[in-house]
């Protein structure tokens, strides 16, 4: 049921029973220690009249729970502020707190001065409002433009700030030149021209962490399965085009194009806690045919 309060819209209802160990103890200890929520939504949920009840009575964060009881949070929906525009994507997975897709290469993520109306912020919109639902586009890490694969939307305030922390990603990636084994590229990144995104590897940078695992060398080019420690812009693209072996197809960082016409990179693989149920969830999202074609 919607409850309308103070203009906003209450519309993802969740339950929780108090378990012993909180008896006694303070609402907000609960929100921050049992369920995990971070200060900042707390102080959100404070300020939001009948955002938290206790056997259906509003209760504060300061008072005290009792062992057995329910505690209710109404989340207040968050109205988008992306134009619905309709564009394909693959949906993986979906429920009232999350949206996993499988992003295609080509597709920017957020509006920009570049970039308006054809974006995957606006796409969600449109799949969102054809359902008669609504959210503001938050995604647990970014993929540039040119980067396809596996994309988790939040679909409301607690979800994102769950999902900020609760995630791993694999990435396939389709470097120029040849690799065996296994190794660890540990080198900080700058951005020599504040007015340009261009990364480069440089001293007194970022720190950025990528490891890597051959899987293959087929015409000089060697398939690699990716994961990182750090999350910097173009980390992956600048660290193999750092050892001069750009990905395939990244002409921004020395890649060929007569391959493959965007940057070889893919996100494959996310392994998640669910920000609700703390679920363990694993979605895996095939090569699309421009990268599988260069293995065959």
């Amino acid at each position: 049921m919607l409850n309308y309060l103070r203009g906003l819209i209450l519309t993802r209802t969740l339950t929780y029973t108090v378990p012993e160990e909180y008896d006694g103890e303070k609402v907000n200890i609960f929100l921050r220690s049992g369920i995990g929520l971070s200060y900042r939504m707390v102080r959100s949920l404070k300020q939001i009249r009948g955002s938290m009840l206790l056997d259906g009575e509003p209760i504060r964060t300061i008072d005290p729970l009792r062992a057995g009881a329910v505690l209710t949070l109404n989340l207040p929906q968050d109205k988008s502020t992306a134009e619905p525009q309709e564009a394909e994507f693959e949906v993986l997975y979906e429920d009232d707190d999350i949206l996993v897709i499988n992003k295609p290469a080509g597709l920017a993520m957020h509006p920009t001065h570049n970039h308006q109306g054809d974006t995957l912020a606006n796409a969600v919109a449109y799949y969102l409002t054809s359902k008669g639902k609504d959210a503001v586009f938050r995604v647990a890490g970014r993929l540039d433009k040119g980067t396809s694969g596996i994309v988790v939307c939040a679909l409301h305030k607690m979800a994102a700030a769950k999902l900020n922390s609760s995630y791993d990603k694999t990435y396939i990636a389709i470097v120029e030149g040849n690799y065996e084994g296994s190794g660890t590229i540990n080198a900080p990144i700058i951005r020599p021209d504040p007015m340009k995104t261009l990364r480069a590897v440089g001293e007194g940078g970022e720190e950025a962490v990528t490891h890597w695992t051959a899987l293959g060398c087929r015409d000089g080019l060697t398939t690699m399965e990716i994961t990182l420690e750090t999350g910097r812009t173009h980390q992956i693209r600048v660290h193999f085009a750092s050892l001069g072996t750009p990905l395939a197809g990244d002409d921004m960082y020395g890649g060929h194009t007569d391959k493959i016409a965007r940057h070889a990179l893919h996100c494959a693989k996310l392994e998640m806690h669910h920000p609700v149920t703390d679920e363990k969830m694993t979605f895996t999202a095939p090569l699309p045919q421009d990268m599988a074609g260069l293995l065959t």
